[in-house]
């Protein structure tokens, strides 16, 4: 049971799920990765999860989706060591090496947090009060950060091959063909990537997403598949797009859950991604301008012109 108990915090840490998931509890969460466990995992396989998941390295993946789905950017940036000292623990045994995957495409969230808490100043405290937390950098610092951050960085080895063979999938679906690059943010074009939340594939599609789109999780996991993750994503990017008429909106509402993007454009009348960006969740904040500057580095477009 300590071992299942292990295994649920590594494949479940990040218990707020992300867009494509309703919120579940964390009873939901232990006794689905129970049942999981009990059929699919042979017990090497659960030690292997059991001695990964041990130490450093769990506490690190809960403090993640902790920070992740918090208020302030600025708080995921201690992170940063611990996220390295951790990869090579994830990455000893074949079975938690997709976490380890889904780890290094987080750094860069690490990374640009750091940067911003060299450059933005915590705001005084009032005598006798403690100090009020550090604002959150703007959309546009954050698109000029996102920007300075990818203008040094080569694309990924596999790119050039999946661009040219997935933009077609996108089209089809009246998706614009240039959001293929998402696939950079979500699992730097490596289809074995898994998140703890349960997100998997290319465009890291959550199962009810899959499922919503017609993908299968048995025998075989097609998330797995680049063609099959690219049709289910282009429809669930048209889906969003249809709904939000903007497309910082819809990325946002992949990231983050229609829902909750619906919820802040009513709360705060607002009609705009950079209206509502300072009250969602850190990992969004920081997820669209990514994607931003991931499309205009490498392929010279703005989202604007999409």
């Amino acid at each position: 049971m300590r071992a299942i108990c292990l295994l649920m915090l590594l494949l479940c840490v990040r218990g707020v799920v992300r867009a494509q998931e309703q919120t579940v509890t964390l009873e939901d969460l232990v006794q689905s990765a129970q049942a999981w466990a009990r059929t699919n995992l042979d017990e090497n396989v659960v030690q292997a999860l059991q001695d990964a998941a041990g130490g450093k390295a769990r506490r690190l993946l809960d403090e993640i989706q902790k920070r992740f789905q918090g208020e302030y950017v600025i708080d995921l940036a201690p992170l940063r060591g611990a996220a390295l000292a951790s990869l090579p623990v994830l990455e000893r045994y074949e079975e938690t090496l997709p976490y380890a995957l889904w780890l290094k495409t987080q750094l860069d969230y690490l990374d640009v947090a750091e940067q911003f808490q060299l450059i933005i100043k915590p705001p005084k405290a009032a005598p006798g009060q403690p100090a009020p937390p550090p604002p959150n950098p703007t959309p546009q610092q954050e698109r000029q950060m996102w920007a300075g951050e990818l203008a040094r960085r080569p694309s990924p080895a596999n790119a050039k091959a999946y661009v040219a063979r997935l933009e077609p999938v996108f089209a089809a679906h009246a998706v614009p063909p240039a959001l293929v690059w998402m696939a950079e943010v979500e699992s730097s074009f490596d289809p074995r990537v898994r998140s703890p939340a349960g997100a998997a594939g290319l465009f890291q599609l959550m199962p009810a997403t899959a499922r919503r789109y017609g993908l299968s999780s048995r025998p075989r996991d097609q998330r797995l598949d680049p063609d099959k993750s690219a049709e289910a994503a282009a429809k669930y990017l048209d889906y969003l797009h249809r709904h939000f008429k903007d497309w910082r909106l819809a990325l946002a509402a992949y990231n983050a859950g229609e829902g909750a993007i619906d919820k802040l454009l009513q709360q705060h009348r607002a009609t705009t991604f950079d209206a509502i960006a300072a009250y969602l969740p850190a990992e969004t904040q920081m997820y669209v301008p990514r994607i931003e500057a991931t499309l205009l580095r490498r392929q010279g477009i703005k989202l604007s012109q999409l």
